[in-house]
């Protein structure tokens, strides 16, 4: 068996009426996935995030403010954030697809597992939820996976295009959890410069890789491979977590980066083939991804990849770009194998 998707009906009820983060996105993966028999994934129901994996992440006080807005009828956080009545389940069973995942892959259930929620949460702060989010779910599943499952090191990749500065804060001062964001810069929410390497114990285990826009595969793909695998590889995690969102893809309406299918494809190869070198398992949590059929396609395309037989050969073709090189030489102080 490939792997094992978890997803929730919740995910539709969350109503944001005509916004780009909206109930289509599900829609159109779920279409996709039906078309190619789910991959041969196995299908499983999330469950609700229990209130001790949130307050690992997220203050008591916080997470019962989310809960009133709900129950009062929901509304607006900011100008880009919507609650609505059947958003409280929606992100409960959000963060538990995520710790679900983790889950299964640090228990051997399963090789690698994926959690397909809407809204996203890597934009959601310890004590603020902004740009659509309102729980951290990858932040809740890795502390998850350190603080419940023993684990000491986790990985975390950010391939939205946007940076996760939610997941960026929360590790911030933290040597547990190495958080990689590549993302289009300048772009909302204008956070995640290359000169942000974390603080204190985590100085050097948060590596932010901006990069213009217009960027395509050439860069994103060659800082996939040779930065954030190596970076992944000398970190040695006992888990991969890909928070992984597909508004980089060059149909998506909402930045200017222009990756193909392909070149989501290529990213996850290099991802699976530095967890494999160390032996972690992966888990993908979906983040953005506002063109519904690219978004179907490229994460068809992912998890394909990651759940294939064997690991998947290097590319030869694939150069390194300056980008990539730059990335290197300015991160070789705290991680001298680059």
């Amino acid at each position: 068996m490939p792997g094992v998707l978890f997803s929730h009906p919740s995910s539709l009820e969350h109503d944001t009426g005509a916004h780009p983060e909206r109930a289509d996105r599900i829609r159109a993966i779920e279409a996709a996935l039906a078309a190619r028999d789910s991959l041969g994934w196995a299908r499983e129901a999330s469950p609700a995030a229990s209130r001790e994996a949130l307050e690992r992440v997220h203050p008591a006080g916080y997470v019962d403010s989310i809960s009133r807005l709900v129950a009062s009828g929901g509304g607006a956080v900011d100008a880009d954030t919507y609650a609505s009545a059947g958003t409280w389940d929606a992100v409960l069973h959000g963060a538990g697809g995520a710790v679900a995942a983790v889950e299964a892959v640090v228990g051997g259930s399963s090789p690698v597992a994926a959690s397909i929620h809407r809204p996203p949460g890597h934009h959601a702060e310890a004590a603020r939820a902004m740009g659509f989010c309102f729980f951290n779910n990858v932040a809740v599943a890795a502390q998850h996976a350190i603080t419940a499952l023993g684990l000491s090191r986790v990985a975390i990749f950010d391939w939205d295009v946007h940076h996760g500065n939610g997941t960026n804060d929360i590790f911030h001062a933290s040597p547990d959890v190495l958080f990689v964001s590549a993302h289009e810069s300048p772009l909302y929410p204008g956070s995640g410069p290359a000169s942000d390497v974390g603080s204190g114990p985590g100085a050097g285990f948060t590596v932010n890789l901006p990069v213009p826009g217009g960027s395509g595969d050439d860069v994103w793909c060659s800082l996939t491979e040779h930065v954030v695998g190596p970076l992944v590889r000398s970190f040695e995690p006992e888990l991969v977590l890909v928070s992984a969102g597909f508004d980089a893809h060059v149909d998506d309406p909402l930045a200017t980066c222009r990756v193909t299918d392909a070149g989501f494809a290529a990213m996850a190869a290099s991802v699976r083939r530095a967890a494999a070198a160390c032996g972690a398992p992966v888990a993908l949590v979906l983040e953005g991804g506002y063109d519904v059929d690219a978004l179907a396609r490229s994460l068809c395309d992912v998890l394909s990849v990651l759940g294939a037989d064997g690991v998947p050969a290097v590319d030869d073709g694939l150069t390194r770009h300056p980008q990539a090189s730059a990335a290197q030489d300015r991160l070789s102080s705290f991680w001298p194998s680059l």
